[in-house]
């Protein structure tokens, strides 16, 4: 594995229909691959541009099968540029409309389905009250120009619940992809920052840019690595923090210091004590 692999984060306002939204995801795919990006990821529910009608006639028309042309369009792209892309769409599935992320390698072959699990459910117009929750967390080895990294994925109000990047964690994850919609300010950064701290990985977010309603921008990259090997004293573990305007941000993640840190640092996970946390599977 080299040093580092090159996260695009695609920073940028959804168009107005989701033909347009494809071009446009093209466009900034092929863009991203120009200034060398190993893994391009979108923002939350890009086909749609994150919008959810309650009407269920217009949900539907809105909504994209996984294995639809909307989503395979972007397999077909991460093989022709030998990038991983993680394309996000309001999904229409056998049981109903779904929030979901589909990684597809630099070969476009698919490495995970992801559905949000935490829905916003919050009694709003226009919340996902009208979707279904995910009901796993999937993590699997992304295979990259640089070697294979252990990736899963939370989306946006995953991120409030500590049990989903400890789930990932456990189950072998070094770098979480979320994608996001929503204003990113000091609390939910701090989220970011703590979830990356706690669990020792490397997590990339992507919100859309000002103005689109309700969200700012301000796409991160976390490595987690809260202390060097043999040196003293702690770091930022914020490698990247995007402004407010639209763009295509590369965030360079240092995959092997990260590994090293997490051999250096395996006591966090030795010292748990799973015996003692039942209550956090009760209702």
């Amino acid at each position: 594995m080299n040093d580092s692999i090159n996260i695009a984060l695609l920073q940028i306002m959804p168009a107005e229909s989701i033909p347009q939204n494809m071009e446009k995801g093209i466009r900034c795919c092929r863009e991203a691959k120009a200034q060398g990006a190993d893994i391009a990821l979108f923002p939350e529910m890009w086909s749609s541009g994150y919008t959810i009608p309650h009407d269920f006639v217009k949900l539907d028309a809105l909504a994209v099968a996984a294995d639809g042309e909307f989503v395979m369009r972007f397999a077909a792209l991460a093989k022709e540029l030998k990038m991983a892309i993680g394309i996000t769409f309001l999904e229409k599935s056998s049981v109903g409309f779904k929030n979901s992320i589909c990684l597809f390698d630099r070969h476009g072959h698919p490495v995970y389905k992801y559905s949000k699990v935490h829905i916003c459910d919050f009694g709003e117009p226009n919340d996902e009250s009208v979707l279904c929750t995910g009901d796993s967390f999937p993590v699997a080895a992304l295979d990259t120009a640089k070697g294979d990294v252990m990736v899963g994925s939370m989306i946006c109000y995953d991120r409030e619940f500590p049990e989903s990047a400890r789930i990932l964690m456990l189950k072998g994850a070094e770098l979480l992809l979320v994608p996001n919609a929503c204003p990113m300010e000091i609390n939910r950064l701090s989220l970011l920052r703590g979830r990356a701290y706690e669990d020792m990985l490397a997590i990339a977010t992507c919100n859309y840019p000002a103005p689109h309603p309700d969200c700012n921008g301000r796409s991160t990259l976390f490595d987690g690595v809260a202390f060097l090997p043999g040196r003293g004293g702690v770091r930022d573990t914020c490698v990247l923090e995007a402004g407010e305007a639209e763009g295509i941000f590369l965030a360079r993640l240092d995959i092997t210091m990260l590994r090293e840190y997490r051999k250096q640092e395996a006591q966090n996970l030795r010292n748990r004590r799973p015996e003692l946390y039942g209550i956090l599977a009760e209702r």
